[in-house]
């Protein structure tokens, strides 16, 4: 009977650090996941500057998909921005890209061309790599600018989190200004039933000289990723 017991002690023992054990393999597994998804809002809180409606927007340097680098200087025209985070692999991205087009089309010969930045680590998904950049905007024909922000030190300052999220900006004598925030309109899903069109309102508002009447709302779309340092 004690040989038993015994046996049974040890068994009972062995499952239950097995089961301990399997706990804290899923408990890392889980925090790994959550870290990459946290990481963006992260940098974010880092960040010593963050772009909110009525401040001064940051300029940048970035490298386009042909090789060049553009910043709002390549502009001199322009009299503002709609500045896009965006990327290939996010389905809300992808979701809008045809939408993209069709808003640098109707505005860029008004004053307002897009400017699409990628923000992501290709390390934490490589199909957000420079080189498939490259493929995604000749497959789709973008007609704009498509940045890579490959150091990760744009998007903090403007205070993206998701892809896509935009950024309306106004030019004020060598300034440019934050007139709206958030997302392209309120359908990501079907374009036919979207009712409000966001972007468009505002960047509309503006040619008018006034003020956009929705200047913020929720950004819808995938965390940005930056890779664990």
């Amino acid at each position: 009977m004690k040989k038993v017991s015994i046996l049974s002690l040890i068994v009972s023992f062995f499952l239950f650090f097995s089961a301990c054990n399997q706990q804290i393999t899923n408990e890392n597994v889980e925090n790994d996941s959550t870290k990459i998804e946290e990481s963006a809002d992260l940098q974010l809180q880092k960040a010593t500057e963050v772009c909110k409606v009525g401040d001064f927007a940051p300029d940048f340097s970035l490298k386009n998909v042909d090789g060049k680098m553009v910043s709002f200087q390549n502009f001199p025209q322009a009299k503002g921005f709609i500045v896009i985070f965006t990327c290939n692999h996010c389905p809300y991205s992808i979701a809008y890209e045809d939408r993209i087009n069709a808003l640098d089309a109707k505005f860029k010969s008004k004053g307002f061309p897009v400017i699409a930045i990628n923000p992501n680590d290709s390390l934490v998904n490589e199909e957000d790599s420079y080189s498939q950049m490259i493929v995604r905007a000749k497959e789709k024909r973008f007609s704009f600018p498509y940045l890579i922000d490959d150091k990760q030190q744009v998007f903090p300052k403007y205070g993206a989190t998701r892809t896509p999220h935009i950024f309306v900006l106004s030019r004020k004598e060598s300034k440019l200004l934050v007139e709206y925030i958030g997302s392209i309109d309120n359908n990501h899903e079907e374009p036919a039933k979207v009712t409000e069109k966001y972007v468009e309102a505002a960047v509309n508002a503006l040619l008018k000289g006034e003020k956009p009447e929705i200047n913020f709302t929720k950004a819808i779309g995938c965390s940005i990723k930056v890779a664990e340092k």
